[in-house]
């Protein structure tokens, strides 16, 4: 056996419930998939020191904790023996973006692709059925496997409230500090869906008094844009009008990506590693249970996690609001991923009522 087959055996892979294998895939367009590589020797952020430990500028942050050059070298060497295309490096960031056929890919990584649907709805997708075959260089293979992995954290009522609170009142509540808007910090929102428009954003905050609406800039990362009109459109809006109205100041910045494990790595690769805009927050409310992810891409997002709090920035991720079974009907407890990482600040929902200036 070989040493990546070893590895591969070893990988935790799911295959959800309620996943129907349709048949195989059977197109001929290429893919593009992320090689994710593992981190120089001894230079893993760790969580047990926290807060203490070392915050890296995002200019070196690579020669600390970036990819080995040898191992991208390696890297370019296997892609060049199975006829996979190198369509982009970042070694800082530690990925190796390739396009090939899908018979290339399958085998590259000694897998077989299919088609694949949930039954609760949804169209179909491209996944495998096993954990794919990884060289020693790399920890995760993200873009083979397409399964949407995340749905929005948050819940809409059955019934419409009695009574509704307004962000500024809710900070208000909360002590949110008054004297502070935001001003010079940039706070990132990753989005794996729907879109905002301009228009909607200026009239909400006129609504709410704040004169100059804040600065919102979307950003496409690996396929997706800014796209209203979905089911999404809710969170998307949400998440911009919560943060715009508490810190109008901030310029926030929204990445959208494809509700995949590749594009939600990459959403939040990316931000945290933004030299151009320099997030110093970053907002995230989608997620799923832990243990519907496949191993390879929970080990690859928690990476993005591990550079995003050694580069000093504040990841906070909803933990969900489907209770402790966290919207699985195994009657089983399950835990929400990525509010589940150390790296992350996870946050749960509430309910209150006021009274006056304070809660009741």
């Amino acid at each position: 056996m070989t040493q990546a087959s070893a590895l591969a055996s070893a990988s935790h892979w799911t295959t959800p419930a309620g996943m129907k294998y349709l048949g195989p895939h059977q197109a001929s367009a290429p893919m593009d998939i992320t090689l994710v590589l593992r981190r120089r020797p001894g230079n893993a952020p760790d969580a047990a020191s926290w807060p203490r430990a070392a915050r890296w500028q995002r200019g070196e942050f690579g020669r600390h904790c970036g990819a080995e050059p040898a191992d991208l070298e390696s890297l370019r060497r296997f892609a060049g023996r199975h006829g996979l295309t190198e369509i982009g490096a970042e070694a800082h960031r530690r990925v190796l973006h390739l396009r090939a056929a899908p018979q290339a890919l399958e085998r590259a990584f000694g897998v077989t692709l299919g088609k694949y649907q949930f039954s609760d709805g949804g169209g179909p997708f491209v996944g495998c059925s096993r954990a794919p075959a990884l060289p020693p260089e790399a920890i995760a293979v993200l873009g083979l496997d397409q399964r949407p992995v995340a749905r929005v954290r948050s819940r809409r009522p059955k019934a419409a409230p009695s009574v509704t609170y307004t962000p500024i009142q809710l900070g208000a509540l909360y002590s949110f500090p008054a004297g502070s808007d935001g001003s010079g910090e940039t706070v990132a929102i990753i989005e794996l869906g729907g879109g905002f428009t301009t228009g909607d954003l200026a009239q909400y905050f006129r609504s709410l008094g704040i004169a100059r609406a804040p600065t919102v800039t979307a950003v496409a990362v690996a396929g997706g844009t800014n796209r209203p009109g979905g089911d999404a459109d809710g969170e998307v809006m949400l998440d911009i009008e919560v943060i715009g109205a508490l810190a109008p100041g901030a310029n926030i910045v929204v990445y959208f990506a494809p509700n995949t494990d590749q594009g939600f790595y990459e959403a939040i690769s990316q931000a945290a590693h933004d030299v151009a805009r320099k997030p110093s927050v970053m907002s995230i409310s989608w997620g799923g249970p832990e243990d519907s992810w496949t191993g390879p891409a929970r080990d690859a997002m928690q990476t993005a996690l591990e550079d995003a709090a050694a580069l000093g920035v504040t990841v906070t991720v909803a933990a969900g609001d489907s209770g402790s079974g966290d919207g699985e009907s195994d009657g089983q407890p399950h835990v929400d991923f990525p509010a589940s990482s150390p790296y992350a600040l996870a946050c749960g929902g509430t309910k209150l009522t006021a009274s006056g200036a304070s809660i009741a």
